[in-house]
């Protein structure tokens, strides 16, 4: 009974706020957000719906503002570098919110970049573990943590310049962040050492802990969620590396640089056929409560996965968007356009 009436007010509040905003809001992802301004600038040209309005908050950022309430105060759809976290489901059926359809756009690439005007870098994802992670593995073999204690590339591989470790990125709020430590920290280096893979299984915490953490000792610097401005500085500092979504190296090949990992250039072809380390699906979620409250949801959900925008000839792959697979997007996007992809209840983030 509880949650009928419950239902009932979220209806009623819906309804008598629905003239209160015209216009789809949208937060999240600043990797997701050139391909949403791309969108959403044509949907507002094309159709009779007013052109979205989207705000760069990060992935964390805008999941928190999603998730946190029905109604028009709330965001109609949050952008993500990363899948929707189960604390995060959690949160939004706590706040009422209801069912989430989830929306995959394509993949991306992390990359590690510096100046042009700087030699190229080539690195493995162990460098970079061992160069950036807040502990590593004691060089004495007892199987124990120490604090990072490598200063300059060469400290961690003396086939590295001799260079201090100075790279720019993403804070813990950023998608990308979670990401990278992800596919890089952990993936590509903690799990190759036995005995902190086993860890895992006996500690999954301090196991997470020690492998996603970034050194705060002033070798990784947060740089906030404007990629343009780690370009800016990476310009400015030949030295320096940066972390960021490949859609910005692909924006800015006159100035920047992709790190060659593991052997593997950062480009489309190697992103797209996984062969390239760093890589990661992109989506968007939908509050599925708003659909009927707030005009042109439901066409601006198709028009961003419309051949012509996000396939495999669309325009957003001048954006730097690796498109989906065409069999994988014949698997998805038709739950998606019916926003029966619901979170929570399957797992459309693990279909390959």
């Amino acid at each position: 009974m509880f949650n009928k009436i419950l239902g009932l007010v979220i209806i009623v509040t819906l309804m008598s706020a629905a003239h209160a905003r015209d216009q789809i809001n949208i937060v999240g992802s600043s990797t997701v957000y050139p391909f949403a301004i791309v969108v959403a600038e044509k949907f507002g040209k094309t159709t009779d719906f007013k052109t979205p309005k989207i705000e760069s908050t990060g992935s964390g950022g805008g999941l928190k503002l999603f998730c946190a309430g029905v109604g028009t105060q709330h965001p109609d759809f949050t952008n993500a570098s990363r899948a929707i976290k189960k604390n995060e489901i959690k949160r939004c059926r706590e706040n009422g919110v209801g069912d989430i359809t989830e929306v995959k756009v394509g993949y991306d690439g992390i990359v590690v970049a510096n100046s042009k005007s700087a030699k190229p870098f080539t690195i493995s994802t162990m460098d970079i573990y061992l160069g950036l992670a807040a502990e590593i593995p004691n060089p004495d073999g007892s199987k124990t943590f120490i604090k990072n204690p490598h200063k300059t590339w060469q400290d961690v591989n003396s086939d590295l310049p001799n260079m201090k470790i100075e790279v720019l990125g993403p804070p813990p709020t950023s998608g990308t962040r979670d990401a990278f430590s992800e596919l890089a920290l952990e993936k590509g280096g903690c799990k190759k050492i036995e005995w902190i893979k086993a860890l895992k299984k006996k500690n999954k915490s301090e196991y997470k802990a020690k492998c996603h953490t970034v050194r705060e000792d002033g070798h990784f610097i947060e740089a906030g969620e404007n990629d343009n401005l780690m370009v800016q500085k990476l310009v400015s500092n030949p030295n320096a590396l940066a972390i960021f979504g490949f859609v910005f190296l692909d924006q800015n090949v006159d100035k920047i640089q992709g790190a060659i990992i593991n052997n593997i250039s950062p480009d489309f072809e190697n992103i797209a056929s996984g062969k390239y380390p760093i890589s990661r699906p992109l989506f968007f979620y939908a509050k599925n409560a708003h659909l009927n409250v707030i005009p042109g949801m439901k066409e601006y959900v198709e028009m961003f996965l419309s051949d012509s925008a996000s396939g495999e000839d669309g325009y957003l792959l001048e954006k730097g968007l690796i498109p989906m697979p065409t069999k994988e997007r014949n698997i998805i996007n038709p739950k998606v356009k019916d926003f029966t992809y619901i979170v929570g209840d399957i797992s459309p983030s693990k279909i390959k």
